[in-house]
């Protein structure tokens, strides 16, 4: 660790050093914020700069060690979190230019767990319009580019997230996926995630005037993007204390009890009528010979209709926009965020009452094909993508690119959505210099085994960002 800058730090070894006094807070964030000012200008993640009171909360947090207060899990440590949620007197603007001044009352629940834990917000990261596009762009704060190659996207929603936590700048990166809006970040730029179990991270933003649709509540998870697996498991632990305002939450463990051994994963078949690029199934193959050289059973095996459960997550998702969203979004979003949402609803059967109704349920069928085949095989690994990550703005190309985009290249991602299930993403290398990751996914509230065998992966991989910084 000596020979590497503070803001290369992993948010466990920051916190340790801060704990033990090797380096204290402001030490900590004045390198960060360094990195913050020197890397951000070419890419654009983070978008809001909260440099000023992250050096008061530093001078605080020092403060505070040396009255002999008790510490947090992240005492000192720098974060950031995606511009979609409340931070208390900053606007929750989700990328919008007609909600540039929604100014939150309060702090949401992540917001308010990370603080609670000691965490330093830097900054907030970038977002797509309405946090619906798997790429990150807007007219209010513009383009977030990948720094791995401009050319291609950083992912989306949560792109700024995963460009500026690779980039160095934090250690750790707030997220949330309703679709893949972590999975395909950390997919893009080669850092790890987790999309926990639904109910395990309370979520709740005072500024909301509106509950949120039923399937939205159910989909939508929040979530952590880091360099290092051990980071993603530290900010969950951080994230998943209770919060009485998020009705969805369960106070599950976050370890379960051992697995007879040796644990099985079934490396997911692929369906005939997907194109896949052969390096990209090739690192998949090389991840899945990872776990079986860490101890896992590893087997090739049909796994429950990853096809039907895509078609349920885009019906269910597309129906409830255009019934309660869409003309507030068609008349505050630019042309480019329709035309992308226009792609993704023209995929789906928009569904009237009846129809919704008969989704819910065989939703319930669907859920329960995924769980008893995970009594049997307790991890999943599947791509994210089976191809490399995309062109900048690809999804503007029309409605057969966004097709494209989503249900043959990121069809595993997506539909797991709809099931609430726990999946990490952890990267397994390089194609053409850019970033590749696999998807584990587990069954309900075992993220603990998810990314055990993410840390597995990287433990053969390596952490790619030391990769970049060295370019």
């Amino acid at each position: 660790m000596a020979s590497r800058e503070i803001w290369q730090w992993s948010a466990v070894e920051t916190a340790a050093a801060i704990k033990a006094k090797t380096v204290s807070a402001v030490e900590v964030a004045t390198a960060h914020i360094a990195r913050l000012h020197a890397a951000n200008p070419a890419i654009n993640a983070v978008v809001v700069d909260l440099t000023d009171s992250a050096m008061a909360a530093a001078r605080a947090a020092d403060a505070a060690q040396a009255r002999g207060d008790r510490l947090g899990a992240l005492h000192g440590v720098p974060i950031t979190l995606k511009i979609n949620i409340d931070v208390e007197g900053q606007a929750n603007s989700n990328g919008v230019v007609a909600l540039k001044d929604n100014i939150a009352p309060g702090d949401s629940a992540v917001a308010a767990n990370f603080k609670k834990a000691g965490a330093i917000v830097l900054g907030l990261t970038n977002t797509p319009e309405f946090s619906l596009r798997a790429f990150t762009d807007n007219p209010l704060h513009g383009l977030t580019l990948n720094p791995w190659d401009h050319t291609i996207t950083c992912g989306g929603s949560s792109g700024g997230a995963g460009a500026s936590v690779v980039s160095g700048i934090g250690t750790i990166a707030h997220g949330n996926d309703i679709g893949g809006s972590l999975r395909g970040p950390a997919f893009c730029n080669g850092v790890s995630t987790i999309k926990s179990t639904q109910g395990r991270v309370p979520a709740f933003n005072p500024s909301a005037a509106v509950e949120r649709p039923m399937m939205a509540q159910l989909m939508s998870t929040q979530g952590a993007l880091a360099r290092e697996v051990a980071d993603v498991r530290l900010a969950l632990e951080v994230m998943a204390q209770r919060d009485v305002r998020d009705t969805w939450q369960v106070p599950a463990p976050l370890v379960g009890p051992p697995l007879p051994g040796p644990i099985k994963v079934a490396v997911a078949n692929i369906p005939p009528d997907m194109k896949t690029d052969p390096q990209v199934m090739a690192l998949i193959g090389q991840a899945a010979g990872y776990l079986a050289d860490a101890g896992y059973a590893v087997s090739e095996v049909e796994t429950p209709d990853i096809s039907a459960a895509f078609n349920l997550w885009c019906d269910l998702i597309s129906t409830e926009i255009e019934t309660l969203q869409a003309a507030q979004m068609r008349q505050m979003g630019s042309a480019d965020f329709v035309k992308a949402l226009d792609g993704i609803v023209h995929m789906a059967t928009i569904l009237d009452g009846p129809g919704y109704m008969a989704a819910l349920a065989l939703r319930a069928r669907i859920v329960r094909q995924w769980l008893v085949f995970l009594e049997t095989w307790p991890l999943i690994l599947t791509p994210v993508s089976v191809k490399p990550p995309w062109a900048v703005n690809a999804d503007l190309g029309g409605d057969a690119a966004v097709r494209e985009i989503f249900w043959n290249d990121f069809r595993f991602t997506s539909a797991l959505s709809v099931l609430g299930l726990p999946c990490a993403a952890t990267p397994v290398g390089l194609v053409g210099g850019h970033p590749v990751g696999v998807q584990i996914i587990g069954q309900r509230f075992r993220e603990d085994l998810c990314l055990d065998a993410a840390a597995a992966i990287e433990a053969r991989v390596g952490v790619l960002a030391h990769t970049l910084w060295a370019r």
